[in-house]
């Protein structure tokens, strides 16, 4: 009884918090782009519920070189209204989901802005089809100057026929466009990157994210994540917390046998979500959506495995990438190399599988029977930090709080892999409060990686985090 009456206290006091945040944090804007393969079709489950996260632009249907319509047999075209009727599933469960957060957007909003773009040939990006004319309204809309992610879930054909209508009608207005615009693709999945944008917009440095490492968490899970990290995966964990008792939009989710089958779309949206980690600033910050290294201008792609593989020249995908490379190599050093080239998504699993856990239980729980989200604070500290060798810092995150009123716990750690400083990883700790020194070998202008990794008690646990940046200076 105790524990109830905190949390309604609790609650009634974020509710003060959250119209306040709503009212001055912007979230995310994100437009999804996808050729409805199956494992789309199960990462558009996670991406609804994770829809209060952002403010969604649009949802798009296109094609790739594995889906179009009139393909035959595993290359056939899914038809484009399986996103109505998974947006009509959605509202199914939409008014349980306002009880637990009244950011999820309206059913009738997301049919508003589902269009369906160019889906009848691989790469086909001549045709101004009513998905083409949406993007390009969208980006060219200059009564909304914010960035707006624009996610290839498939190929990206019709996101380079709407970049062409630009160039073509609106000339004077490609680098307001570029200014705004941010690419994640997942592959690139034909050839209109190399063929169009890259020739006409990539100089206009487009912040461009190339993902080979969504991978591990696609069709070819079982070989390459760690058995500790395969748990979350597995018929029991996915059945108990995704795919039975859920509700409608649950009991459509693309399962094999039970058991996790793919969502390789998925880290395009994880990438976008405010979870403390800072990703959107530079995709070499890594984050859910996985880290990246600018290869050139500003288009970012996966870390080298190690100094025996070289970067793609030209298209960079299914033909020649390390991740099928990679795949089905046994000996141990080839193992250990493909494990530590995923790390960079792997090593955040447990927690959005957890995430994924808790939004499904959003769909058919009442609030005081579902965890949330804790929201960490951190006492009189900037996230980001000007300071010398050899300082002294402290950071308390004491004032952390739990809507469902549960224990915290905290682990603060050294995100070395992105750094620029070279030296060796700085202890963390398990407590509220962090001191540490920097180490006296750090040189001007490098930069380390705080994280403050908050954990509920919740079931199952949720967590969320806090980034520190510190930069050496003179």
């Amino acid at each position: 009884m105790v524990k109830f009456y905190y949390s309604f206290i609790i609650i009634l006091l974020l509710s003060v918090v959250n119209t306040s945040i709503a009212q001055t944090v912007d979230r995310p804007r994100v437009l999804v782009t996808t050729d409805g393969e199956a494992d789309d079709r199960a990462s558009m489950v996670r991406f609804l519920l994770t829809s209060n996260e952002f403010e969604v632009e649009g949802i798009v249907n296109s094609s790739s070189q594995f889906h179009w319509e009139g393909g035959q047999g595993w290359n056939a075209f899914h038809p484009v209204t399986w996103v109505k009727e998974y947006i009509d599933l959605y509202a199914q469960v939409y008014p349980n989901l306002q009880t637990h957060d009244t950011l999820f957007p309206h059913p009738d909003y997301l049919q508003s802005i589902w269009k369906v773009g160019n889906i009848t040939e691989i790469g086909e990006f001549q045709k101004r089809t009513e998905g083409v004319k949406f993007i390009a309204e969208t980006l060219l809309d200059t009564n909304d100057h914010r960035p707006i992610w624009v996610q290839a879930w498939g190929g990206t054909n019709t996101i380079a026929r709407a970049l062409k209508i630009i160039e073509e009608d609106h000339p004077e207005k490609m680098k307001y466009v570029a200014r705004k615009l941010r690419l994640f693709m997942i592959w690139e999945q034909d050839q209109s990157y190399q063929e169009y944008i890259r020739p006409h917009w990539e100089h206009l440095n487009i912040t461009t994210i190339i993902s080979d490492q969504f991978d591990c968490i696609a069709y070819i899970w079982p070989k390459v994540l760690p058995k500790t990290i395969q748990t979350y995966f597995k018929k029991y964990w996915m059945t108990t917390n995704i795919i039975e008792g859920h509700g409608a939009l649950c009991n459509a989710y693309e399962n094999n046998q039970g058991a996790f089958n793919a969502e390789g779309d998925t880290p395009a949206f994880l990438h976008t979500i405010l979870n403390g980690l800072r990703s959107m600033e530079s995709p070499d910050y890594g984050g859910w959506g996985g880290r990246y290294i600018k290869v050139r201008n500003n288009v970012w792609m996966d870390p080298l495995p190690d100094s025996s593989f070289t970067r793609p020249k030209k298209q960079w995908g299914f033909e020649n990438s390390w991740s099928k490379l990679m795949e089905n190599r046994t000996s141990p050093e080839a193992i250990r190399t493909r494990t530590q080239y995923f790390k960079s998504t792997w090593r955040w699993l447990p927690e959005v599988q957890n995430d994924f856990a808790a939004r499904a239980d959003w769909c058919v729980k009442p609030f005081d029977a579902a965890n949330h989200h804790p929201i960490v604070k951190l006492k009189k500290s900037a996230l980001s930090v000007r300071t010398k060798a050899g300082a002294t810092l402290k950071f308390d995150a004491s004032q952390s709080i739990d809507p469902d009123g549960d224990q915290l716990h905290f682990t603060w750690w050294h995100y070395n892999e992105a750094d620029t400083y070279s030296g060796k990883t700085i202890t963390g700790s398990k407590t509220s409060k962090f001191i540490f020194k920097i180490p006296y070998d750090v040189e001007i202008g490098d930069t380390l990686h705080i994280i403050c990794e908050v954990k509920d008690s919740g079931t199952p646990a949720l967590t969320r985090y806090k980034r520190i940046l510190i930069t050496i200076s003179e």
